[in-house]
């Protein structure tokens, strides 16, 4: 089983353009990302896949592998599809060019899930970690997830779900954390499913596997990290840097 991982990067972003050239720690974001995803030691290769001439250099000088992809895509998955379809490869991991803490537990949990998938019934597999923090639940910028019994994704929301109408039922929270492992096939087909409503309203690229009738095995985590969307988030990532 071929597994590689490809790291999505654009320059430009609507909350904070140009993020992932910032300084953490004496590295760019992006850098360090890269860094901390061959680190693992996981994968037969790792990619970054951008459509900026600035980071493509960037992680070239830091002698990293990166390539070119076309401007217009809605999201990271789209510019991984492209990239990836004559490449012989069997799962791909899509991790985010704004998460310097990746780290290999997390990972080598969901690349165990294809490895236990003998009959191949699982396409696409994400990271969840538990939160609790009422602030964290209530913000936007804060991607959550709900799941049936067997761990699949039913809803990926921004807004808090489910709604805590009885506050005595003991719900669990869980935030999505943005990193992807598809099979090669899956993804390719995700790339020629247009963009419905839901995934258009919330702009959450998952929506759209759910919105054609897909499933989502969900893995959870412990180890949340820092994703760098804000310059606040940045702050605090050098924070833990250090």
């Amino acid at each position: 089983m071929k597994i590689i991982s490809m790291i999505p990067a654009r320059y430009s972003a609507s909350r904070f353009p140009g993020k992932l050239m910032q300084d953490l720690g004496g590295k760019s974001v992006i850098v360090r990302t890269y860094e901390a995803t061959v680190n693992t030691n996981l994968f037969d290769d790792v990619i970054v896949v951008t459509d900026s001439d600035i980071i493509y250099n960037e992680i070239i000088n830091h002698g990293g592998k990166a390539m070119m992809s076309k401007k217009e895509h809605e999201c990271g998955s789209d510019r991984i599809a492209e990239a990836i379809e004559f490449l012989n490869i069997d799962i791909v991991i899509n991790v985010q060019g704004d998460e310097p803490f990746t780290d290999k537990e997390s990972l080598e949990k969901l690349i165990a899930v294809f490895k236990n998938d003998h009959d191949k019934h699982i396409d696409l597999a994400s990271l969840m970690v538990h939160i609790s923090n009422e602030d964290e639940i209530n913000n936007p910028n804060t991607v959550k997830v709900v799941i049936d019994k067997f761990d699949f994704a039913l809803y990926f929301s921004r807004s808090p779900i489910p709604y805590p109408r009885d506050k005595n039922v003991p719900v669990k929270y869980f935030k999505h954390k943005g990193v992807y492992a598809f099979r090669k096939q899956a993804l390719l087909d995700f790339y020629k499913f247009p963009m419905l409503t839901l995934e258009a309203s919330e702009k959450l690229e998952q929506l759209r596997y759910l919105e054609y009738g897909k499933r989502i095995k969900m893995v959870e985590t412990s180890t949340e990290g820092v994703e760098i969307d804000t310059p606040e988030d940045l702050e605090r990532a050098k924070k833990a840097w250090k």
